[in-house]
């Protein structure tokens, strides 16, 4: 099946009140272990190349992968550059084949943002990219500090950059290894009636299930990044095909031993998210 766009699966996301799972990539076994649960559930999925994915692995040679993945699907894919921080590296992305781009402006002046997110928007649109933006700071467990999304902020960047979707703060925080966010449902709802586009919520992992589906249904949240569960179960299932195999050595053996749960694994995220 062809790569789909974000807005291709948000914008119904949001309509009816369910999510989908934004599943960050860092190699081909993860990749292929997300469209093959894609597959299995017949839900959509968007495969997620940060920036350290990038680092490990030139966007070129990642938009390849994701789309070959994609072409070859019976699954809906989304292929995505996540947190770029510049209008360099989406155009890197859309020449890439990558179908939608986040820019991460949220550290500068809402200005500033509004203006480089503008830049990307243009230049996506005439590819047929969405694009995704951020107002407001998401901080990092044990690093940076989250700046909280000022409802004004966001529906004024909405308006002058006219972005798919938008990625708020709102208690989320990213590299959660437990799920102890804490979301301040009043600011959302606030955001949710300043803006018209899908909501988006980096830092998944860190909030709980049955709070990932009460702000899709009712706050607009169609995307949910998740990342630091799906690499919990992946170290999981390598420490323990090790230590059953300790002789083993050989890389694709041993990688393609982690497959299985991380199938399950984001079967479990994407159907807690799907149509209610």
């Amino acid at each position: 099946m062809t790569a789909a766009s974000l807005s291709d699966v948000l914008d119904p996301a949001a309509e009816r009140g369910y999510a989908i799972a934004g599943l960050v990539v860092l190699g081909w076994e993860d990749a292929r272990a997300y469209v093959a649960a894609a597959e299995e559930t017949g839900i959509p999925v968007i495969l997620q190349a940060g920036p350290g994915c990038r680092r490990h692995t030139p966007t070129p040679i990642l938009g390849k992968m994701f789309r070959t993945l994609a072409d070859r699907s019976s699954a809906i894919v989304v292929c995505h550059v996540d947190h770029a921080a510049t209008l360099g590296e989406c155009e890197e992305g859309i020449e890439s084949g990558f179908t939608s781009v986040m820019i991460d402006g949220s550290k500068l002046p809402l200005e500033e943002n509004i203006a480089l997110t503008s830049r990307v928007v243009e230049a996506a649109r005439s590819a047929g990219v969405s694009v995704e933006g951020e107002v407001g700071v998401v901080g990092y467990s044990g690093g940076a500090p989250s700046v909280a999304t000022s409802p004004e902020e966001a529906g004024r960047f909405e308006r002058e950059t006219g972005v798919d979707a938008l990625a708020v703060s709102v208690g989320n925080v990213h590299l959660q290894a437990e799920k102890a966010a804490t979301i301040d449902f009043a600011a959302i709802e606030t955001i949710r009636d300043a803006t018209r586009a899908p909501l988006v919520l980096h830092g998944g992992s860190g909030v709980a299930r049955g709070i990932r589906r009460r702000l899709a249904s009712d706050f607009r949240v169609a995307k949910f990044n998740i990342g630091t569960e799906l690499r919990m179960a992946f170290g999981a299932a390598l420490r323990a095909y090790l230590a059953e195999h300790p002789a083993s050595f050989d890389r694709i053996e041993v990688l393609s031993a982690t497959a299985p749960a991380l199938t399950a694994a984001a079967k479990d995220v994407m159907t807690a998210l799907w149509r209610p």
